[in-house]
C-alpha cells in the first residue's frame, strides 16, 4: 500500500517545497572559474606567481563558504577543483609574517588550515620579537569579526571601489588644484614602503601631509627621548646584562616604550647569583609590580618624588626613606643597574639622566621605531582644520572622536574639512562623518613590512584572500597615485621592489620565508646628547599631591583596538581575576574611609558599589564600579582604558570609556573626588580565594639567599623537602607509597609539562592559545558569574598575607599551625569563619607579595577522577596523558567532584549555534577560527586539558612518514600553552628522551609536585619560585 506520508529533510523544506530546486540553483552563485584556476596552477610554480594568486588556487574559498551559507540553511564546502600541490587537506601549513595593529608588534608564525587562518604561534626565529601576549594571540579571531564593516561606502550607501576611488580622485585633484590640503591620519606606521609610497603620493599631490594619531600615544616617552637622545624614537634596554632594575609606574611586562620587556626579564630571572633583582615603585598593582621582589606603594604624587629623590641621591644625600633604601642598591649595582619610568614627560626624562650617571649596560643604543606620534603636529591638524585648510581628510583606522578626552572637538574641526575619507572597521563616530567608507584590512590579509628597530626589518603577508570587500590603505594610495585599472597599482610588486633595496644578504622569498631578517639598512642609534634635569623636577613639583589621585592603565584590551574580540574579553585580569569590565580600583584603608564595599551574595558572587568620579569639580564618568584591590598605595585609584566603545560590536561595548580623563600625554591624574551613587554592580570573577589560607606547599617559593645557601632538602631548613610518609617500616619518599599497580612508561613516548614559578609572569597568553587550539567556547559574564567558566588552563592569582610579628617566630612571612598554636591563635583567628570577617590567612597584605600557578588537568598517573566513571569516558593514555572520550561521557559529573585541581569543565549548554551565547560559535563567519582537528563540544559532556594530543600525535605520525625521530623542539610545539609562553615558563617534551629539555628540568633541586600528599602522581610538575630580596636578606 502507497504511503502518502510527506518526506522532507528540513522545517524550512516543509514550508517550501521547491526549497531544493531553488537551492540546487543558487548553489553557486557565480560559476567557478575554472580556466583561471587551471591557469594559474600551471603557473603555480613559476618566480611570477604571487602570494595572492597562490591563494586563489587554494579551494574551501572563504567568500564562497560565506555566500553559501547565506543562501541556505544547508552549509556546504566548496571542493579542490585543481588541489594545489602544496596544500594538503588535514595538514596544517605555516607562513611567518608580522603582526602589527598601531599597539603591539610580534614576528609570528600563522597556522592555517585548507586557506584560513586558525592561530598564531611566535616565531622562534625572531626570539625577543617573537614573543606574543594575550592580544598577538587572540588577534586571529579578530579577522573573523562579524561586526566589521564589509562593504565599500558612499553615503553611508553600499558602492563598488570603481565609484568610491571615482569620488576620491575627483576629490583629491580638486584639493590639488585649489591648493587646499589633503590630510592623512594614521595610526603609526613604521612601514619603509608606506613611507616610501606616500612620499610618492605626496609628489603627485603636493599638499598632501601625514599625521600621525594614536589612542595610546606614548607621546611622553617620545618627548623624553627627543629631549634626552635628540631623536624622537624609544630606546631599547636589555635586562639580561643588569642584576638590578628598579621600575617607577613602568609596566614593562605589559606595555613599554612600544614593547615588552618579558622576554630579556625572564632570562635575566634564572635563579643563581647575578640573577635579576627587581623594585617595583607604582600606586596600581600592575602585572610587572606583582612580579617584583620588592614593591613600595605609592600614590603618583610621592612615586615622582621619590625618583626626583633617587636622582638628586646619586650625587648627595635624601630624607627619603624609599630613595634611601633604592639608591643604597643602586649604588651597590653601578652599571649593572637600570632604571625605568613611565606616566609623564618628566619621570621618563630623570630615568634616562639617571641610567646615564650609572653609564647602565641595560641601555643598548638601539631605537625603537614602533611609535610615530607627535603632539605639535596633532595640534597644527586641528588648527588646520578649524581654519578651513583642509578640502580631504583620510582616516585610517583611528578614531580620535572616542579616543581622545578632546574627542568632541576633532570631531566638530573634522567635520569641516569637504571630504572625509575613512578606513573603518567598525560603523563606530568617525564612520558617522565620513562621506567614502572602505573597510579595513586585517592585517592577515595584508601585505607589508614593519622597521620595529634598529637593524630589524619583517614582513607581513597574506595568509587568506580578502573575506569581504577591504581594501589596505597602502592599495588605495596606488590607485590614487596611478589612477584605475592601472598596472603598477600592485601593492605586492610596489613592496617587493623596496624590499630589495632593504634587506642585506638575502632574497625577498628568503626574508618572506623567515618573517624578521637583520639588516644595516634600518639604521638609527641613541646616545645621551641632552637632558633638561631642572626642569623635569620643577615639572614634577607641580603635580601637587592631592587626597585622590588616579592612575590610567592598559591591560589585555590594551587601547581598545581589538575590544570587540570576545576571547580576550572573557580573558579574566591578571591580578584582580575579574573579566567582562574594568572598574575604578581603590585600596582597602580608602574602601572602608568611604564606606565603599565589595561583598559576596549568598551564590558567591561578587558585588561592588557604584561611584561617580570627578575632576576638578567636573564629573567625567558616572556609574563606574569599584574594585578593592590589595597593594593599592592610599590614596590613590586606577582604571583601565580601553573599554565601552560604541557601534563597534556588542562584546566592545562592555566596560565604561575611560579616555575622557587621558590628555593623550599624562597618565596620572590628580584633583580626583568619587562618590557614591548607591548602587550596587555585578561582577564576573573568576577567583574570589585570594590566599594560600596557610597551604604553602601548593606554591611555593624561597628566597635567593636560602637557594644558593641552604641545602632543598635539609632536614631542618630545607626550602623543598621530598615528602615522606611515616610507615610501620619508618619514614619513606611519597613516590614509593601507592596502592596503584605500576606498569612501564618507558617505552614509546611519555610527556611531561613542566612549569617555572620564577619564570611565569601571569601574562595569560597561554590561556588564550589553549582557547584557539582547543576550539574552547566563550561563555559570556554571566555564565562567568555563575563560576562555569570553560578555560582548559587557568592562571591562579595568590596575595600572601600580614603575619603578626609575634606570631612570625621564625620571620618567613608564613604562619604556620605550631606558630598559630604557641600564639594561643585559635582556628577561627587563624583561617576565619562564616560568621565573623576574620582570620590571618584569609586577608591579602596591604601590600602582598604575589605568586602565580598556571594549573590546568595535571594528566594523573594514578588519576582520582579516571576510577569514579561509570562509562570509562575518562581513561589513562600510554604516553602519559588523561583522556577524555567525548562520545562515552553522559555527564555525571563524578569526575569533577573527584578531581582535586578542579580542572574539569561541564558543559551545561550548547555553545556553538546557539543565540544565547552569541559569540563567534554563533556564527558562520566567527565558526571559521574553529580547529577542524579538535571536536566542538555538545551539552552535558565533560572536558578538560588533553595536553593537545591532536598536535603530539601528528608531530610523531610526521616524524614516522619521514623515518625519523621527533625532536624535542616539535614536541615543545606541539603543546599551545608552552609554544606561546614567552618567559619559557612552561616546557613540554618527552620524559623517554634522554636529551629533552623537559628531563633535564625534572631532575632539578626546585622541582615538586602539586598536592603531591594525594598520591596523584601528575605528570605535570611545577618548580619553586626564588625571591631576591638583595639586601633585605
Amino acid at each position: 500500500m502507497a504511503s502518502n506520508k510527506i518526506q522532507f529533510r528540513s522545517i524550512h523544506e516543509l514550508k517550501d517545497p521547491t526549497l531544493t530546486q531553488k537551492l540546487a540553483q543558487k548553489e553557486f552563485i557565480e560559476e567557478i572559474p575554472v580556466d583561471e584556476i587551471n591557469a594559474a596552477e600551471e603557473n603555480a610554480n613559476t618566480p611570477l606567481t604571487s602570494r595572492r594568486d597562490f591563494l586563489k588556487i587554494a579551494g574551501f574559498s572563504t567568500a564562497a563558504v560565506a555566500l553559501a551559507a547565506c543562501e541556505s540553511p544547508v552549509i556546504k564546502t566548496i571542493p579542490y577543483v585543481v588541489k594545489p600541490h602544496n596544500i594538503i587537506p588535514g595538514v596544517p601549513n605555516y607562513y611567518a609574517s608580522a603582526y602589527y595593529d598601531g599597539y603591539d608588534f610580534a614576528s609570528v608564525l600563522v597556522k592555517t588550515r585548507e586557506g584560513r587562518p586558525i592561530k598564531i604561534n611566535p616565531n622562534p626565529a625572531a626570539k625577543g620579537f617573537g614573543c606574543t601576549n594575550t592580544r598577538a594571540q587572540a588577534s586571529v579571531l579578530s579577522l573573523y569579526d562579524n561586526d566589521k564593516v564589509k562593504q565599500p561606502k558612499l553615503d553611508k550607501k553600499d558602492a563598488t571601489f570603481d565609484a568610491l576611488d571615482t569620488y576620491a580622485l575627483k576629490s583629491l585633484e580638486g584639493a590639488s588644484a585649489s591648493g587646499k590640503k589633503i590630510v592623512l591620519l594614521s595610526h603609526s606606521l613604521p612601514s619603509p614602503t608606506f613611507k616610501k609610497l606616500f612620499a610618492d603620493f605626496k609628489e603627485k599631490y603636493p599638499t598632501a601631509e601625514l599625521v600621525i594619531y594614536d589612542a595610546i600615544p606614548l607621546a611622553a616617552n617620545l618627548d623624553a627621548a627627543q629631549e634626552v637622545f635628540g631623536m624622537r624614537a624609544l630606546p631599547v634596554y636589555d635586562l639580561t646584562k643588569a642584576e638590578l632594575v628598579v621600575s617607577f609606574q613602568a609596566d614593562f611586562l605589559e606595555m613599554f616604550n612600544g614593547q615588552s620587556l618579558e622576554h630579556s626579564y625572564a632570562e635575566a630571572r634564572k635563579p643563581g647569583k647575578g640573577m635579576l633583582r627587581h623594585i617595583q615603585v607604582e600606586a596600581n598593582m600592575s602585572l610587572t609590580g606583582a612580579n617584583a621582589d620588592t614593591r613600595y606603594r605609592l600614590k603618583p604624587s610621592a612615586v615622582l618624588n621619590t625618583l626626583v629623590e633617587v636622582y638628586k641621591g646619586l650625587d648627595g644625600e635624601t630624607s627619603n626613606k624609599e630613595a634611601k633604601e633604592i639608591l643604597k642598591e643602586l649604588k651597590a649595582k653601578g652599571n649593572k643597574a637600570v632604571v625605568l619610568a613611565d606616566g609623564s614627560k618628566a619621570a621618563i626624562v630623570l630615568s634616562h639622566l639617571i641610567n646615564q650617571k650609572l653609564a647602565s649596560s641595560a641601555f643598548t643604543g638601539e631605537a625603537c621605531f614602533l611609535k610615530e606620534y607627535d603632539g605639535e603636529r596633532y595640534k597644527q591638524l586641528l588648527s588646520w582644520l578649524n581654519a578651513g585648510e583642509v578640502d580631504t581628510l583620510i582616516i585610517n583606522n583611528v578614531n580620535p572622536i572616542y579616543s581622545s578626552n578632546q574627542g568632541e572637538a576633532f570631531k566638530t574641526a573634522a567635520t569641516k574639512a569637504k571630504n572625509i575619507i575613512s578606513f573603518c572597521d567598525k560603523k563606530h563616530e568617525v564612520y558617522d562623518i565620513s562621506k567614502a567608507v572602505i573597510p579595513v584590512a586585517n592585517w592577515l590579509e595584508s601585505w607589508g613590512d614593519i622597521a620595529p628597530q634598529t637593524g630589524v626589518y619583517a614582513l607581513t603577508q597574506p595568509t587568506i584572500q580578502k573575506i569581504f570587500k577591504p581594501r589596505q590603505l597602502e592599495e588605495s594610495l596606488l590607485v590614487w597615485i596611478n589612477g584605475k585599472d592601472s598596472e603598477a597599482n600592485n601593492y605586492y610588486d610596489y613592496l617587493k621592489a623596496n624590499a630589495t633595496t632593504i634587506l642585506h644578504n638575502a632574497t625577498f622569498n628568503q626574508a618572506l620565508y623567515h618573517g624578521i631578517n637583520e639588516t644595516p639598512n634600518i639604521a638609527g642609534r641613541l646616545s645621551y646628547t641632552g637632558g633638561d634635569a631642572e626642569a623635569a623636577i620643577n615639572e614634577i613639583a607641580s603635580f601637587k599631591a592631592t587626597d585622590f589621585e588616579l592612575t590610567l592603565y592598559t591591560n589585555s584590551i590594551g587601547d581598545g583596538t581589538q575590544a570587540n574580540n570576545p576571547w580576550l574579553m572573557e580573558l579574566p585580569d591578571p591580578i584582580t581575576r575579574l573579566s567582562w569590565d574594568n572598574y575604578l580600583t581603590i585600596s582597602p584603608k580608602d574602601a572602608e574611609k568611604l564606606g565603599i564595599k565589595n561583598k559576596l551574595n549568598a551564590r558567591m558572587q561578587l558585588d561592588g558599589d557604584k561611584v561617580n568620579l570627578s575632576v576638578n569639580g567636573k564629573v567625567i564618568l558616572k556609574d563606574v564600579p569599584v574594585f578593592i584591590q590589595p597593594g593599592q598605595a592610599d590614596g590613590s585609584l586606577g582604571i583601565a582604558l580601553g573599554y565601552g566603545k560604541k557601534n563597534s560590536g556588542k562584546v566592545a561595548a562592555t566596560g565604561i570609556n575611560a579616555y575622557p580623563l587621558f590628555d593623550g600625554v599624562n597618565f596620572n591624574i590628580n584633583n580626583i573626588k568619587i562618590e557614591k551613587t548607591g548602587e550596587d554592580y555585578e561582577f564576573a570573577g573568576m577567583q574570589l580565594q585570594n590566599t594560600l589560607m596557610g597551604r604553602y606547599d601548593i606554591a611555593k617559593e624561597v628566597s635567593l639567599n636560602d637557594f644558593i645557601n641552604v641545602p632543598f632538602d635539609d632536614p631542618k631548613k630545607g626550602w623543598n623537602k621530598p615528602l615522606e610518609y611515616h610507615t610501620l617500616n619508618g619514614s619513606l619518599p611519597a613516590e614509593k607509597i601507592t596502592l596503584w599497580d605500576s606498569y612501564d612508561d618507558t617505552d614509546g613516548h611519555h610527556f611531561n609539562l613542566s612549569i617555572d614559578l620564577n619564570a611565569c609572569t601571569g601574562c595569560g597568553a597561554c590561556i588564550i592559545a589553549c582557547q584557539a587550539e582547543n576550539n574552547t567556547p566563550v561563555v559570556g559574564k554571566q555564565e562567568m558569574r555563575m563560576s562555569r567558566d570553560m578555560y582548559w588552563l587557568r592562571i591562579d592569582r595568590y596575595y600572601s598575607a600580614d603575619i603578626p610579628e609575634n606570631l612570625d617566630t621564625d620571620k618567613d612571612g608564613k604562619l604556620t599551625p605550631e606558630e598559630a598554636v604557641a600564639g594561643g591563635l585559635d582556628v577561627p583567628g587563624m583561617y576565619g569563619n562564616a560568621f565573623t570577617d576574620g582570620g590571618i590567612l584569609n586577608h591579602a597584605a596591604e601590600n602582598p607579595k604575589v605568586i602565580f600557578q598556571p594549573v590546568m588537568c595535571q594528566h594523573c598517573n594514578n588519576a582520582p577522577c579516571e576510577n569514579v566513571c561509570p562509562v570509562a569516558a575518562t581513561s589513562h593514555g600510554k604516553q602519559g596523558q588523561n583522556q577524555m572520550a567525548y562520545n562515552r561521557c553522559v555527564g555525571t559529573r563524578y569526575c569533577a567532584n573527584n578531581c582535586p585541581y578542579k580542572v574539569r569543565r561541564f558543559n551545561w549548554f550548547n555553545y556553538a549555534m546557539n543565540d544565547k551565547f552569541d559569540y563567534q560559535m554563533n556564527n558562520d563567519l566567527g565558526r571559521m577560527v574553529l580547529n577542524p582537528d579538535v571536536v566542538v563540544r555538545t551539552r552535558g559532556v565533560m572536558e578538560k586539558c588533553s595536553l593537545c594530543i591532536q598536535e603530539t600525535q601528528a608531530t610523531i605520525l610526521k616524524a614516522k612518514k619521514e623515518g625519523r625521530k621527533v625532536t624535542d623542539q616539535e614536541f615543545q610545539d606541539s603543546c599551545a600553552c608552552s609554544a606561546a609562553c614567552s618567559s619559557g615558563a612552561m616546557v613540554f617534551g618527552d620524559m623517554n628522551d634522554k636529551d629533552s629539555k623537559v628531563r633535564e628540568l625534572f631532575a632539578s633541586d626546585r622541582r615538586y609536585y602539586l598536592l603531591e600528599e594525594l598520591g596523584a602522581r601528575p605528570n605535570v610538575f611545577y618548580h619553586t619560585k626564588v625571591r631576591n630580596n638583595g639586601v633585605e636578606n
